[in-house]
């Protein structure tokens, strides 16, 4: 029987398309978070955040338990070193999440299309800045055009495209530090959001206290929209991490245009956002950009099985 990198073929196979499963399910809710963070826009996006933490451990530790998972977690516990690194991107992809909530509540979702666009042409950046990497030409050339594209935006504007930048450093800056987690991703997500319900669990008691909060009997719809904040936050994160794990990089590189494409489809046609003008053509840079790192992946992992 054929083999794949030790596997049967037919194995290989089967692993492919549960990954290709597991991660376009969870681009597919990622694509639609913006319709379910507008059902929130109403509240303080740092309320909603605080419930995205709050309501996210019981499914991170529901998965955990069902793996079998637990005793890396205890393990990380001990470590004082896994606990500092696990804190700072804990901190960096809440505020990742903050930008992202009020920027789908103040109409604001082209941006957030845009910053998830540019994000992997910020994360090679940053890995040849600050890992030594070294860009091919094709590579090169992709960031260059969307450096274009920020200055056009930049200039039209009279500042930088502030929304869209922070989006793509956080998560890009959140990306390469989780790799030095001596963790799983299931586990370190469940570690993140372990070390954030403390101050989560705090501001939403003083929001109590102060009778600011929009949580409880008084609103129900309120309340359930805010305890689905878990989920949706949770799930797509571990089905990616499933999917990542039996996937090829170029394909999840691939992939991971379908989040951006249906966040900025349901903002134009959906929200009704303007779009035209210098965004097209900031936007249009951006694809080429994209389309050129695409084909240098592309032609990285064919080079790569000869």
């Amino acid at each position: 029987m054929s083999e794949i990198a030790g596997k049967p073929l037919d194995e290989s196979r089967n692993d492919a398309l549960r990954g290709f499963v597991f991660a376009m399910s969870a681009y597919a809710m990622w694509g639609f978070l913006p319709l379910y963070m507008k059902l929130v826009a109403h509240i303080p996006a740092t309320e909603v955040v605080a419930h995205r933490v709050l309501w996210s451990l019981p499914v991170a530790a529901v998965i955990l338990l069902v793996l079998g998972r637990t005793s890396d977690v205890r393990e990380a516990l001990r470590s004082p070193r896994t606990l500092m690194m696990a804190a700072l991107t804990a901190a960096i992809i809440s505020c990742n999440w903050g930008i992202y909530v009020w920027a789908i509540a103040t109409d604001r979702a082209v941006e957030t299309a845009l910053g998830y666009y540019i994000n992997p042409l910020v994360s090679i950046a940053m890995a040849a800045i600050f890992l030594g990497e070294r860009l091919n030409r094709l590579q090169i050339a992709a960031v260059c055009l969307a450096a274009v594209a920020v200055v056009v935006l930049t200039t039209d504007a009279g500042g930088l495209p502030w929304v869209s930048l922070s989006l793509a450093l956080s998560f890009a800056a959140y990306g390469i530090l989780r790799k030095t987690l001596p963790i799983g991703p299931s586990q370190g997500f469940f570690l993140e959001v372990l070390i954030l319900t403390l101050p989560a669990i705090g501001y939403l008691g003083w929001l109590a206290f102060a009778g600011e909060a929009h949580f409880g009997p008084a609103s129900p719809t309120d309340m359930l929209l805010l305890i689905g904040c878990g989920p949706v936050t949770a799930i797509p994160l571990i089905l990616f991490a499933s999917g990542a794990k039996l996937l090829r990089y170029s394909t999840i590189g691939i992939m991971q245009y379908t989040a951006p494409t249906m966040i900025f489809l349901i903002a134009v046609f959906v929200f009704k956002e303007p779009f035209g003008g210098v965004k097209a053509i900031a936007f249009a840079l951006i694809w080429a950009a994209l389309a050129l790192y695409s084909w240098s992946m592309l032609r990285e992992a064919r080079q790569a099985k000869k």
